[in-house]
């Protein structure tokens, strides 16, 4: 029982790292979210850096350049992102069994939708203004703080980048690297058509960042271990040789082992580990002559 208890001393105290970072990080994020919060809320009117931003995303529209933020901002809202959630639980869930990757999958999209709910009922709470109808390059709907685009896409860019360093082959920094990139340009897609200021898309940053923050930091200190450790990696015990009884049946197998190659552990003899073969015979010497 004690060994158990020091083979799970390491793994706890890895899920205390994992829980007490993404807490930290989490807790951080929504405080300067409450400060942006607080400083939009009531008339809502541009901040630093907002109309800076703004005017200009307005002199700077190319019809190609339109083309290519309205496809990538589409991307921020809908079906693509809970598809991707669900695939990067699918495919890289930390679990070899089904089962574990199912359980990847509907975590991270009930991550994903709750999310979505807090940021609606926090923007309908602030309820700042949109830009000017005029700078409009798209068809935004409801209120500004946070943006819901930006949140949306950052929240399922955090996710598949969680999904891939949990359990991924070697080059998951560049699959990183391409999926962060994805979650950041959507946002910025949002101040270029002009639908949101500068501030909304930081306040949809920050809102992701506390979010994902809290919901690692909950998972890493309430779920199971059995449901987030993969199998075979040796957490359950069937890569050590452990029983199911979580004793050591390393001894059994060897033992197994050796009755059925008995020449590989024991002696000719078969009683025990020393050679007890016989040594060659010296060659025979004639008699001994002697001097006359």
């Amino acid at each position: 029982m004690n060994g158990v208890a020091h083979r799970d001393s390491p793994r706890l105290g890895k899920r205390q790292d994992i829980a007490e970072l993404s807490g930290s990080v989490g807790l951080g994020a929504w405080t300067a979210f409450g400060v942006l919060g607080l400083v939009v809320y009531g008339d809502g009117s541009p901040l630093f850096l907002d109309r800076a931003f703004l005017n200009w995303s307005v002199a700077h529209r190319p019809e190609l350049s339109l083309a290519v933020a309205r496809g990538l901002t589409a991307t921020g809202t809908g079906v693509v992102p809970y598809a991707l959630v669900l695939l990067a639980g699918l495919l890289v869930g930390r679990g070899v069994r089904i089962r574990k990757r199912l359980l990847a999958a509907v975590l991270g999209a009930g991550c994903l939708a709750a999310g979505q709910g807090v940021r609606y009922g926090v923007m309908s709470l602030i309820a700042r203004p949109r830009p000017p109808r005029a700078d409009w390059a798209g068809h935004p709907s409801g209120w500004a703080f946070p943006s819901g685009h930006t949140t949306t896409a950052a929240l399922a860019a955090g996710l598949v980048i969680l999904a891939i360093c949990l359990r991924a082959p070697r080059g998951r920094n560049p699959l990183c690297a391409v999926v962060g990139c994805w979650g950041a340009l959507v946002g910025l897609t949002r101040i270029y058509l002009g639908v949101h200021w500068f501030t909304d898309v930081i306040g949809g940053w920050l809102f992701a960042t506390g979010w994902l923050g809290l919901c690692l930091c909950a998972a890493a200190w309430w779920l199971p271990p059995r449901l987030v450790t993969a199998d075979g990696d040796g957490t359950d015990g069937t890569a050590r040789g452990e029983g199911a009884d979580g004793g050591d049946s390393g001894d059994t197998a060897r033992a197994d082992r050796a009755a059925d190659h008995p020449d590989r552990t024991n002696g000719t003899d078969g009683s025990d580990g020393t050679d007890r073969t016989e040594p060659p015979p010296s060659p025979r010497r004639g008699p001994k002559q002697h001097p006359h």
